[in-house]
């Protein structure tokens, strides 16, 4: 059977193990090709391959439920899952979705894009079934990083006290994005390394099964296993799941009879598989941070193809540059991360000052708090998370920091329009999640080298802040190496002016902000466009004076509309009674879904010549009133 020929997992079933291999060999071929082609995720997928179909040839896709944490690692399923044909299109505008959608297949059973969210909701599925009164099993594939998510744990903490059946199988490749951090993988790792359960228990079995108390076997099996392997899976089982396991997770005859027998277990399961992350690739093997995810690429080299011209920095390595440098000279400023130190550039700081860096592991709550904790000791700690993950902890930033008044400086990578990783990773509710919380700060800048002013900023302030930049490369402002000053608190800065309309920008929107005016200029339409710099507190004394001279207000900000930048300028002007018209610009009451930056932002109708026409049509219906 062709690759292509697999529309229905169910096809697996009554499959050879060289036929099975034969298909596996097909979707690395088909993965690697098409990751080399258009980017994606490369690592987790190759790694789950022969997991993937061992688990579908054991199940019945039209009533069983699977649920894959994150589903980054689901592009093998949706090989086999009908859609093949569509592959190509993985990630790009109005294709597939690089994770797994409800509305894309009736074979994604759960949607997901952060980590630690599939025993919750298989045991969900699982209790729904209960109620229901109906059979079919319900699994969560999850890997050894989201065990590191509270949220996981507190999944096997209620489902072993529930007893409901359901499958977890722990897919165990030793990482997340990067090397995992922390004593559960430490505690998996041993039993990695420990002694096949089953070579031990056939050894026991060939060794007593003459003897007088054969009758007894299971018993002495079960104990034997406990003493020549100490606590191998002791843990789960103690929490009250059935531990299978380790299983090499690319040996498809012990994966299918493993999952069979599993299925068979009354309760909770959990089967152990140790896999390799890019597994089949061995540059992707070799390196299996960098090859988590790729842009384009040179398959038989593993090289991007070099860049035509030379860009500026990303944001992210100017934020790890410039906060090592200011660490190097003062120990009490701790970077932390959620296990994205390479995506946030913390992994510049962690070469830099180690002994001033933490990882956490995908444990966003968990990082805000011990914040909170390292601040209330005079130290400064940078808590270094994506703006979409930073969402997981809204309480603790309430509760633990901002109730509190504590210094912690809140950096924000990946804020605003982050493209093919679609709704699940959009930047789009940090102004609007924090803006609203007492005591806190909020800043932004409009290129690079503001940043590094702001990172100054956000040390030196005493209290509860937060900055927010985009993912990518800079402007091109030029960096200075050190002797940064801080910014005034609050106080925004004047770029442009204009008799016409005021433009409030925010952040990455400032330079367009500039590039419409200069479109709106070649119309006859003068701009002030003011640099905010802070949505919280805002420059009053800039933004008001203007505001009634002019008559007209246009606020830009990538994030979204409600409750955001535009809104905190609309209630500061009424709050001052200036009654004027007001045209906020922004992301609409919508989900951006994958794909390129530049696409989202024409669709959302972000882009300079798009914002100067807005703001053209409203003159012209201004005109036409009169």
């Amino acid at each position: 059977m062709h690759l292509s020929e697999l529309t229905h997992p169910n096809q697996l079933h009554g499959l050879s193990i060289r036929e099975l291999q034969e298909i596996a060999r097909q979707i690395r071929d088909k993965h690697l090709q098409t990751v080399a082609a258009t980017g994606g995720h490369l690592g987790p997928g190759l790694g789950v391959v022969e997991l993937t179909l061992a688990l579908y040839q054991t199940l019945d896709l039209d009533r069983d439920k699977v649920v894959w944490d994150v589903g980054h690692q689901a592009y093998p399923h949706k090989l086999i899952t009908g859609r093949y044909n569509q592959f190509s299109t993985i990630r790009q505008k109005d294709g597939l979705s690089g994770y797994l959608n409800l509305g894309e297949s009736k074979f994604d059973h759960f949607g997901a894009g952060h980590a630690s969210t599939s025993i919750s909701a298989a045991l969900g599925m699982a209790l729904a079934r209960e109620a229901k009164g109906e059979n079919y099993k319900c699994v969560a594939v999850i890997g050894d990083g989201s065990l590191t998510g509270g949220m996981a744990l507190e999944a096997i903490n209620h489902a072993g006290h529930l007893k409901t059946n359901l499958l977890v199988v722990l897919n165990d490749n030793e990482m997340s994005i990067s090397p995992n951090v922390g004593a559960i993988p430490r505690y998996l790792n041993k039993i990695r390394l420990s002694s096949p359960m089953q070579f031990l228990s056939d050894n026991i079995e060939g060794q007593v099964k003459n003897l007088p108390f054969a009758p007894e076997l299971s018993r002495v099996k079960e104990g034997m296993k406990r003493l020549a392997v100490p606590k191998v899976g002791a843990v789960f089982e103690e929490l009250g799941f059935t531990y299978m396991g380790p299983i090499d997770g690319h040996n498809l005859e012990d994966l299918i009879t493993t999952f069979k027998e599993a299925h068979k277990i009354t309760g909770p399961v959990i089967v152990h598989v140790a896999t390799t992350k890019g597994k089949g690739y061995e540059i992707a093997e070799k390196d299996q941070v960098g090859y988590h995810a790729q842009n384009p690429f040179n398959l038989a080299t593993g090289k991007a193809a070099p860049s035509s011209k030379p860009k500026p920095p990303s944001y992210s390595k100017v934020f790890g540059e410039t906060l090592s440098k200011l660490a190097e000279n003062d120990r009490r400023i701790i970077g932390i991360t959620a296990a994205m130190a390479t995506g946030t550039g913390l992994d510049i700081f962690q070469k830099r000052v180690p002994d001033q860096y933490i990882d956490v592991g995908i444990a966003e709550q968990h990082a805000v708090t011990l914040s909170a904790g390292l601040a209330t000791q005079g130290m400064i700690p940078v808590a270094t998370i994506y703006s979409t993950f930073l969402q997981r902890a809204f309480d603790q930033i309430i509760h633990d920091v901002c109730i509190q008044n504590l210094h912690v400086f809140f950096c924000l990578d990946r804020a605003g329009i982050v493209g093919s990783d679609g709704p699940t990773h959009q930047g789009m509710y940090d102004i609007a999640y924090l803006r609203l919380i007492p005591n806190m700060t909020l800043m932004a800048p409009k290129d690079e080298a503001e940043l590094q002013r702001m990172i100054v900023t956000g040390i030196q302030h005493n209290g509860p802040i937060a900055m927010r930049y985009p993912r990518g490369n800079g402007h091109g402002a030029p960096l200075m190496e050190e002797g940064w000053e801080p910014l005034e608190i609050g106080k925004g800065e004047l770029l442009r002016q204009g008799d016409d309309v005021l433009i409030c920008a925010y952040g990455s929107m400032v330079y367009p902000a500039m590039q419409t005016a200069e479109i709106l200029g070649e119309h006859g339409i003068e701009a002030t466009v003011i640099n905010a710099r802070f949505v919280k507190p805002l420059d009053k004394l800039l933004i008001h004076p203007l505001a009634q001279k002019i008559g007209r207000v246009v606020t830009m900000e990538e994030g979204c509309i409600m409750g955001g930048f535009g809104s905190a300028i609309v209630e500061s002007l009424l709050d001052a009674e200036i009654c004027i018209p007001v045209t906020r610009i922004g992301v609409e009451d919508i989900l951006v879904e994958h794909a390129t930056p530049e696409e989202s932002k024409a669709d959302n109708n972000l882009n300079p010549n798009q914002m100067a026409d807005r703001i053209l049509k409203l003159f012209a219906k201004v005109q036409v009133a009169v």
